[in-house]
């Protein structure tokens, strides 16, 4: 009998977050390493956050607090939701967990068994299926086209979809492809899953606010309020509010199911970091100006971005409606050798050498569970962008 527990033979290490050791420890050698591995906005936590975190250190709130959010916490939850997408909740419907992977961990493990199936359009973030795996769950990966905009067609979600089937996990806009549903087509969507009153929504929210060229954002449960009752509406505030190491994410769904998540999450963290708590109030009921001015500089990295990539020899880009990646094809890539002499086989064999020969940390396609491709995060500053897709240019233009 061996030591460790099996379940851990199902499930890989995060990618994204191996990349980023990787390429820090590249540095720490000397190395000239751009990194655009990690999906980590580089504007630093608005001010008025802080400060409320501040307050709270001051006020003497460093104590334990309920299991799965002070009120005041899920009062700001429930004001955004109501604002933000037409959803009413009641504060036993809330969850707050360290992280929005807490909230989505606690939702998986609290109801899967096994054998019961979790559809995932891919590519997807790379801890989806892992996640699912663990909890002893069948990830069903449906692919999506580029041509369709990376976006999941109505005829191949009913295709998926089984006796088995308990949750759609669903992510828009994407990760890593920046994919953004409209109205119609997630109408189109959730109209499929009315026809399917066995399977529950698992929707991840988390670029919400990270969308651009006047697209509006949705969620299923405010497009088919018929799916409220069977919907967890997954959020949190590393992405638009600048706070990725804070770990705070957030949740609204059915009593049920948030009552077996608050039972998991007691008997592992407990509650999420009380000054991270207040913190988050305050950027809930905050000022909220400051998204639109980090946008307006995401915007103009995704064009700059798309538009080198675009030139580079073998690389096709679309350009994506929300989030900060592009997930480009290197298709044109893959038979060739660089001129490190390296066999480029792969799209890991691509992210691989370029690492290796030209310092540019990203990750390979196969990570989301869609290849030949890889993921660039334009969350960091534009002269880096600049620097790292003249290298990629001059990476590609090199291959024979």
């Amino acid at each position: 009998m061996g030591f460790l527990a099996d379940s851990l033979a199902r499930i890989q290490p995060s990618a994204t977050i191996a990349v980023s050791t990787k390429a820090r420890a590249l540095k720490a050698e000397g190395r000239d390493i751009v990194s655009l591995s990690a999906g980590e906005p580089d504007f630093d936590t608005p001010k008025n956050i802080k400060d409320a975190a501040k307050r709270a250190m001051d006020q003497g709130k460093s104590k334990y607090t309920d299991v799965d959010g002070i009120p005041e916490l899920k009062d700001a939850v429930i004001a955004k939701f109501k604002r933000d997408n037409n959803l009413e909740y009641a504060r036993n419907q809330i969850s707050a967990g360290t992280g929005g992977k807490q909230v989505l961990y606690n939702a998986l493990l609290a109801t899967l068994n096994p054998g019961d199936e979790v559809i995932i359009p891919t590519p997807c973030w790379v801890s989806y299926a892992d996640i699912v795996l663990l909890g002893g769950g069948k990830p069903v990966l449906v692919p999506t086209k580029m041509e369709n905009g990376f976006r999941l067609q109505p005829d191949a979600l009913e295709a998926a979809i089984t006796p088995q089937t308990k949750w759609f996990l669903f992510n828009s806009p994407s990760n890593p492809s920046g994919a953004a549903y409209s109205r119609d087509d997630l109408k189109k969507l959730t109209d499929v899953l009315m026809r399917h009153e066995n399977v529950h929504v698992l929707t991840d929210d988390i670029y919400e606010h990270l969308i651009y060229d006047g697209n509006v954002f949705c969620t299923p449960a405010e497009v088919e309020p018929g799916l409220y009752d069977r919907t967890l509406t997954l959020n949190g505030l590393s992405k638009a509010y600048c706070m990725t190491g804070w770990r705070l994410g957030f949740a609204g769904g059915p009593e049920k199911l948030i009552g077996a998540m608050r039972k998991l999450q007691s008997q592992s963290t407990s509650n999420p970091c009380s000054i991270t708590q207040w913190a988050a109030v305050e950027a809930l009921n905050g000022p909220q100006d400051f998204i639109a001015a980090n946008n307006k500089v995401f915007v103009e990295r995704r064009d700059l971005v798309v538009s080198m990539l675009n030139q580079a020899t073998g690389l096709e880009c679309p350009k994506p409606e929300g989030a900060f990646y592009v997930y480009p094809s290197c298709a044109g890539a893959i038979g060739k050798i660089s001129m490190g002499g390296r066999k480029i086989g792969s799209d890991e064999d691509f992210v691989t050498a370029l690492l290796e020969e030209e310092g540019v940390a990203c990750v390979h396609g196969a990570a989301f569970a869609s290849s030949p491709a890889f993921r660039i995060s334009y969350a960091t500053s534009t002269e880096a962008l600049k620097d790292a897709c003249q290298r990629i240019q001059r990476f590609c233009s090199g291959l024979t």
